[in-house]
């Protein structure tokens, strides 16, 4: 099979997603009730990391394991890419000794040419780009919830970021409309990539009336702390709380890719209640990864 690699949410068709998906049902049915499941024996993950993380890192770490391979932990600091060694030099060796590779890392373009050099698949565990693990885990749970998410509106709510990015490429791919707003200076750039699954609202209890999905992210993202309290400040109105959750449609989820910062992006009555689904979300992380991994190392099974 020709290498194929994870790196965008659009690098997948719908026919793939729904094989993806599919498959999560029957992986998580086998890890609920104990039931071995191990297509991956003897088959070895490379993680790099020059983000830190918790999810991401448990989930493939995890993962692999419950499919009987192994997982390498790398950080900037484990490798040469910290001194300064070129990707492309990395990417030929590292794809040499083991069989798949996920990157968790800043700048797009440092997965992208990895992936060029690279002779097994490569996923990408987050850039400030992209983050289309996280949006694969978001409609798996959303379906799991709600049944199919085309023709649906999941409003994004708060900044206009890599996770944002990833939602707009899945309204493409499964046909619900995106609405989403920012504060201002914090919009999402997509150039004319917008098209008619994305509508754009300046006010954020707008963008929320009558969706089926509420959703949000931290306000600061990694790598830029320094603009903590100037942020706290331009987003204050861009929480999510019960009265926008009301405005929303009746049966509404809310869903949050964590951490979560309780009493700024979202309040504690939100995430912590009854129409939050953020620790089945989370969890989900685990299990369509595992489908993820399946699929690129043995092709549909």
């Amino acid at each position: 099979m020709s290498i194929k690699h994870y790196l965008q949410f659009k690098d997948f068709s719908r026919e793939e997603y729904d094989h993806l998906f599919q498959r999560s049902v029957f992986i998580k049915q086998q890890f609920k009730t104990y039931q071995p499941y191990q297509p991956l024996k003897d088959r070895t993950l490379a993680m790099v990391f020059e983000k830190n993380s918790t999810r991401t890192r448990v989930s493939f770490e995890a993962g692999m394991y419950q499919m009987g391979g192994i997982a390498i932990n790398l950080t900037t600091g484990d490798t040469q890419l910290g001194r300064g060694e070129p990707i492309d030099d990395v990417a030929r060796v590292i794809s040499r000794m083991v069989d798949v590779v996920m990157i968790r890392t800043f700048d797009h373009q440092i997965i992208e040419r990895f992936a060029e050099y690279s002779r097994v698949p490569v996923i990408n565990g987050l850039t400030d780009e992209h983050h289309p693990c996280q949006i694969m885990a978001d409609v798996f749970t959303f379906i799991e919830h709600r049944g199919p998410i085309d023709g649906r509106v999941v409003a994004w709510i708060g900044d206009g970021n890599n996770v944002a990015r990833s939602w707009l490429q899945a309204a493409k791919g499964f046909g619900f409309k995106l609405h989403v707003s920012t504060p201002p200076g914090f919009e999402l750039q997509v150039g004319d990539d917008g098209g008619d699954h994305l509508k754009i609202f300046a006010d954020p209890m707008e963008a929320a009336r009558g969706a089926h999905l509420v959703t949000t992210d931290v306000w600061t993202s990694m790598g830029w702390e320094d603009e903590t309290e100037d942020r706290k400040q331009k987003f204050a109105d861009w929480q999510v709380d019960a009265e926008m959750m009301q405005v929303a449609a009746s049966n509404a989820l809310f869903m949050h890719c964590l951490p979560a910062h309780r009493g700024e992006e979202v309040t504690a009555e939100v995430i912590d209640g009854a129409q939050s689904v953020v620790w089945d979300e989370a969890e989900n992380r685990l299990h369509t990864q595992k489908a993820l991994l399946e699929y690129l190392l043995l092709g549909k099974v």
